[in-house]
């Protein structure tokens, strides 16, 4: 296996793995932080980078059955959430090709450099 690059995201709202720090996301492609995952609190995001992908597999969901791949960071390879492949339900299709990740398990890099009342809680 050859060596994997690390992609290095600018801006506010920067989401990283709470263990190693990898950056994840963008406060920009967050869809919705309504969310349960194994550990609480989870967000959906549209785009991520730096994360490895498991096999798929067939997983009850309170919304259903969806196909879903666990994802964990590319440095460290913790567990942060998964990925769904297939939902099966017409009204879940919209997940399809998004990313979960658990909120216990990343921050906000930025958030510690910077205070904006209204932007801080992720959660």
């Amino acid at each position: 296996m050859g060596y994997m690059h690390q992609t290095f995201l600018d801006g506010r709202g920067i989401f990283a793995c709470r263990n190693c720090h990898t950056h994840f996301a963008l406060r920009g492609s967050i869809e919705s932080r309504q969310y349960t995952g194994q550990f609480g609190r989870a967000i959906l995001f549209t785009d991520i980078v730096n994360v490895r992908a498991g096999d798929e597999n067939k997983r009850q969901m309170t919304t259903g059955v969806h196909i879903v791949r666990d994802i964990a960071c590319m440095r460290c390879n913790k567990y942060v959430g998964w990925t769904y492949v297939k939902a099966y339900e017409p009204e879940q299709k919209f997940k399809e090709g998004k990313f979960i990740l658990e909120r216990e398990l990343i921050y906000d890099v930025t958030r510690e450099y910077t205070r904006d009342p209204v932007h801080d809680w992720v959660g």
